[in-house]
């Protein structure tokens, strides 16, 4: 038997930020799916706004001076055995919520450090699912799609490992039944990635 204080740690950062969101529909049984064998904690963005990182905010890290609620979560990211990452495709990126909420969560120590030659990763995670849906059909790998590329970035400024995408296209120029067999679609191929994620 396996009791939830010895299951591995999962971090679902949710920045699906409109009520009806397709990409969270697509996300919602994949996340289901992965609680049979990992302790969830959710990251909703929707709910929770962090702060552009401006001059002060720098000032007060620069003093050691950063929220403890800030702390806690990216020491949290740190230590997940696996994180997933579910936002829409917006101005061909991402929500800059979640921009944002990575510039908090980037703290020296925690999520990443330095030696006197470069930055490395401090974060556990080997495994993260990326979750989208884009309204144009615009593929990933494409260079207009720059919501993967930056998020293999921050990866490699963490320490997170291998990094799966799960998408539906042309979500906004589509017919209704067209629209619900790509969401069904990306589903099935969320969920078999579950099996060896």
């Amino acid at each position: 038997m396996t009791y939830i204080s010895d299951m591995k740690k999962l971090i679902f950062i949710d920045a699906c930020m409109r009520a009806g969101s397709r990409t969270r529909r697509i996300a919602t049984p994949i996340i289901a799916e992965l609680g049979k064998r990992y302790s969830v904690e959710t990251v909703d963005l929707t709910r929770n706004i962090y702060p552009v990182a401006d001059n002060y905010t720098l000032e007060d890290r620069n003093q050691g001076v950063v929220p403890a609620e800030d702390v806690d979560l990216a020491k949290r990211i740190a230590a997940a055995d696996r994180i997933v990452i579910a936002a829409p495709f917006w101005e061909m990126s991402f929500p800059s919520a979640l921009k944002v909420f990575f510039e908090n969560m980037s703290l020296f120590g925690i999520t990443f450090d330095s030696n006197e030659k470069e930055c490395y990763g401090l974060c556990k995670a080997e495994k993260v699912m990326y979750i989208t849906s884009r309204g144009m059909n615009i593929s990933t790998g494409d260079p207009l799609e720059q919501a993967t590329p930056y998020i293999k970035a921050i990866s490699y400024l963490w320490g997170w490992g291998e990094l799966t995408v799960v998408a539906a296209q042309n979500m906004d120029y589509s017919s209704e039944k067209e629209i619900e067999e790509r969401i069904t679609k990306a589903i099935e191929e969320g969920l078999e990635i579950c099996k060896t994620f």
